[in-house]
């Protein structure tokens, strides 16, 4: 028995590990990722001494968060910018087919959300693992594959879900920084045309302000401090900060959006199938909550309440996004802009709409920060010193920040430069056809 227990003590963490995946390919067990059964339910033979409840009840842990805390976070990473297009996703799917489609698409995303889940704790049971991440989930996967050449590259799937969801994460955090650049820039710039009368929509003659990347400058270093914030525990205080300045302002489009509403008849039931594409984009972005769904899971005290939390906070979600698309196309009609903020009264109630929004979208910079930042920061902070990870780690949180702001500007700047030689083009198209035509009745 000595013998035994010394060369059990002697295998490598590798071999343990590679022991541990090939196990899951070879043993019989069930599918916990297509089915309503749960690992904690059905114990291995194989892992007789390992306790489910204690690896799903993660009580005690400094940094995990409560039920609340993980639906607040849930609401607010799903409850973005995406939502004010809605309206405008309505008009180019139809008065029928918009809404239709919206629910259609909220079910499939809580699905794949709930198998994600599924095969996350699927896993953590096989392998006895507190908890996977996404680039986890893919790789062990793929090692429990049939197929061969998928075992050799599992890896692969790791990095390959890894790069996506840097990329679009930070794609994100690029889109927070124009809506609020470009918010505070609207208020300002119609601040001298602004009146306390909300009944009349007045055309508003802008006061030029600076360029919206000296505004996107001027929130840099605010967003670069708040992603010093580390832990999903602290940033729940932030998202309910969020959550009610949003609510806030939510509640006052509402109140509009549902006054005087005009008779519907002439609106389309199903628009044209050029125009679907532009909706299902819009739809696709407003659903921006999936990556951060297992990094919330994970964090959690008692994950066994997650499937609630998931159901809940997503019925809560697409309910918002079905009425608020229906209302906002229904109430505006062909005259819907990109954001139903546009179509709001130039009065500083409704002004004040816009000021709110932005300050929810800028907490919300943090929480979609996470993701990406839990991906790239230990690859760094394991290749430096153990006295600096601390420098290390807001080291590369203020450089990746940055690069969000340096990328949206360029393509700022490259858009600009494209208007810029359009409207000149134009211009000497005009001079010429004015030349041409007072040479002809010369």
């Amino acid at each position: 028995m000595l013998i035994k227990e010394e060369k059990s003590k002697k295998i490598p963490c590798f071999t343990k590990f590679t022991m541990s995946t090939q196990r899951l390919r070879d043993e019989d067990y069930r599918d916990y990722s297509s089915t309503d059964a749960s690992p904690e339910e059905s114990p291995s033979e194989g892992l007789n001494n390992f306790s489910s409840s204690g690896s799903y009840m993660r009580f005690g842990e400094s940094n995990s968060t409560t039920w609340f805390q993980t639906l607040i976070h849930l609401l607010k990473s799903n409850i973005g910018t995406g939502l004010l297009g809605l309206p405008l996703a309505v008009k180019n799917a139809g008065i029928l087919m918009g809404p239709l489609s919206l629910l259609v698409i909220g079910l499939v995303a809580v699905h794949c959300m709930r198998i994600l889940v599924k095969c996350a704790h699927h896993f953590c049971y096989r392998l006895n693992k507190p908890f996977v991440d996404y680039g986890d989930t893919v790789m062990y996967g793929l090692e429990a594959s049939p197929v061969s050449w998928l075992r050799n590259h599992a890896h692969w799937g790791r990095r390959i879900v890894d790069f996506f969801l840097i990329i679009t994460q930070l794609g994100f955090c690029c889109i927070y920084f124009v809506f609020l650049a470009d918010n505070f820039k609207q208020v300002i710039e119609t601040a001298n045309g602004t009146t306390s009368n909300c009944h009349n929509n007045e055309t508003v003659i802008l006061t030029p302000t600076m360029d919206s990347r000296l505004y996107m400058l001027v929130f840099l270093p605010f967003v670069v401090l708040l992603v010093f914030v580390r832990n999903l525990r602290a940033l729940s205080i932030f998202s309910l900060l969020a959550n009610i300045t949003m609510a806030v302002s939510l509640v006052m489009i509402y109140q509009f959006t549902v006054q005087n509403i005009p008779d519907p008849s002439h609106l389309p039931l199903v628009a044209s199938w050029k125009t679907y594409p532009l909706f299902f984009g819009t739809a696709i972005f407003a659903f921006e909550g999936i990556g951060m769904v297992l990094p919330l899971e994970n964090k959690m005290k008692d994950p066994k309440k997650f499937s609630l939390i998931l159901y809940v906070g997503m019925t809560i979600v697409t309910a918002l996004y079905v009425s608020l698309g229906i209302l906002g196309y229904l109430q505006f009609g062909a005259n819907i802009q990109g954001s139903i903020t546009l179509n709001l009264p130039n009065c500083w109630l409704y002004q004040s709409v816009k000021l709110l929004y932005s300050i929810g979208i800028f907490f919300t910079y943090a929480l979609q920060f996470y993701v990406p930042a839990e991906i790239i920061i230990p690859f760094f902070v394991a290749r430096g010193p153990e006295h600096c990870e601390l420098v290390i780690d807001l080291s590369v949180r203020t450089m990746l920040v940055c690069l969000t702001y340096f990328v949206i500007s360029a393509f700022w700047l490259a858009v600009t430069l494209d208007k810029l030689n359009t409207n000149a083009q134009r211009n000497r198209f005009s001079k010429r056809s004015l030349l041409l035509f007072t040479f002809e009745e010369g």
